[in-house]
């Protein structure tokens, strides 16, 4: 499976930045070199070699393969406007809230008879600032794709499947189990 929820969720912070980052990999390089004070760091973090990184600054390099391309535009995006990030994850996390967007199989563990299925369901679900923090903490602590996606379930289980304790009390747990599409909105 792919990084899906730490993607979903840079995604959606990225939909905050004022200005938009460098498209093509001459200016992606400059920025990276400038942000990591050299084209060495550069060079280690993109896999390549030194004097490559030199030719894209320098504008003599100009189409990266696909492969190394996909890593500039990632590198960079996630450099890219840290104090607008920081303000966007701050006011999802005290008072916005995220919604997460949703097309997924999800399984459950409830009591024998009760009448919940594991199926597909498309689900748009405003989360509660505590979730939103709890998220971000998690994906700014390194943590997996799968425990980010416990979390996004442990809050579907409580906003929506038991409406915040209102009904389906016995209901323990909630899975993901095949995610055909997920998006988060700040």
């Amino acid at each position: 499976m792919a990084k899906e929820f730490g993607d979903g969720l840079d995604q959606a912070v990225q939909k905050a930045f004022t200005r938009p980052a460098p498209k093509s990999a001459g200016p992606q390089m400059r920025y990276l070199v400038k942000q990591l004070g050299g084209t060495k760091p550069v060079a280690e973090l993109l896999g390549m070699s030194q004097r490559q990184v030199e030719r894209y600054v320098a504008g003599k390099a100009k189409k990266p393969r696909a492969d190394l391309a996909a890593r500039l535009e990632r590198e960079v995006k996630k450099r890219w406007q840290p104090q607008i990030r920081a303000k966007a994850r701050q006011k999802a996390a005290t008072t916005g809230g995220i919604v997460i967007d949703t097309r997924a199989r999800l399984g459950y563990v409830a009591p024998i008879g009760s009448t919940d299925e594991d199926r597909i369901r498309h689900l748009t679900v405003a989360l509660p600032p505590r979730y939103a923090a709890r998220l971000f903490d998690a994906q700014e602590a390194g943590a997996s794709d799968q425990q980010l996606q416990q979390i996004a379930a442990d809050a579907l289980k409580e906003v929506y499947f038991q409406d915040g304790g209102r009904r389906a009390g016995s209901l323990e747990e909630v899975r993901f189990t095949d995610i055909e599409h997920l998006e988060f909105d700040l």
